[in-house]
């Protein structure tokens, strides 16, 4: 697939963000209406691999709403949220003045990061929970991160597991609650079109710019895409958690997140690399 087609993807996919931003906003799954609560969105070994944070310069990729990023500015990080979609950084911005928080945000495509950012240099680098699969080539992202962090930083990525992803979503009317792989794990058959009518959250249907495009990522494709890159990974956790109840047969766990009863498989991946 050439260089354009996927220019145009992610096109369409920046337009289908922009129009899920205010039924995001609105939604009781994110609950912006409450207390903010960002840390909620964070297994307990994330911030046992990311460390100490407070002074340090934290850069959160395809940031969304920017929920992740305001806990990270709760830290004492000089934190700083990217995405492309220029709806969405409008209401990460009023969110984090809301909390009355510290938080830069930068519209720009993750390609385009490095000039976006002016050259500026992280010491870690964050991206989090359902962003790979929007990026159709995982060696140029790579490239991208090393070049976004300064000597001996860190990269984390928090995401959903590829075997959750081959599941698909949630069952569909008169599914029973099996679980069955619709999609496949490895990557290399192109962008999966989809229609993004609903989003994962609850609300309206999205208005317009229905189009969605995702791309499969074994973490074997993660893997060697980050060692090519020069990084070396140092650590790399499968839990079987979700902050969300996928499926109406999981559980809730002691931390407040989801686990099914049975059978026990990876839900969420956590990956440390250093530079």
């Amino acid at each position: 697939m050439t260089t354009d087609e996927h220019a145009r993807m992610m096109s369409a996919n920046q337009a289908n963000w922009d129009a899920r931003t205010p039924v995001h906003v609105a939604s009781r799954f994110y609950g912006l209406d409450r207390d903010l609560d960002p840390a909620r969105w964070f297994a307990s070994f994330e911030w046992d691999d990311l460390g100490e944070l407070a002074g340090r310069d934290v850069l959160h990729l395809q940031c969304h709403l920017g929920t992740e990023t305001i806990a990270f500015a709760q830290r004492g990080a000089r934190a700083v949220g990217l995405d492309f979609s220029a709806a969405s950084v409008a209401a990460a911005q009023g969110i984090a003045r809301k909390a009355g928080l510290d938080v830069t945000y930068v519209q720009a495509n993750v390609y385009d990061a490095v000039a976006a950012l002016e050259g500026r240099r992280f010491d870690v680098v964050y991206t989090g929970k359902g962003a790979l699969c929007y990026l159709p080539d995982l060696d140029r992202w790579a490239d991208v991160v090393a070049r976004l962090l300064r000597p001996d930083g860190r990269l984390y990525i928090v995401e959903f597991h590829p075997l959750l992803n081959s599941l698909g979503p949630k069952p569909g009317p008169g599914e029973g609650p099996e679980l069955l792989l619709r999609h496949d794990y490895l990557g290399g058959d192109g962008a999966v079109h989809r229609d993004a009518t609903h989003t994962y959250t609850d609300g309206p249907a999205v208005a317009d710019a229905t189009d969605s495009y995702e791309w499969m990522h074994g973490i074997g494709e993660v893997l060697g895409a980050l060692t090519d890159a020069g990084l070396t990974v140092r650590r790399l956790t499968e839990s079987d958690e979700l902050p969300w109840q996928r499926w109406p047969q999981m559980e809730r766990t002691p931390s407040g997140w989801w686990r099914l009863p049975e059978p026990r498989i990876p839900l969420l991946y956590g990956l440390l690399a250093t530079r």
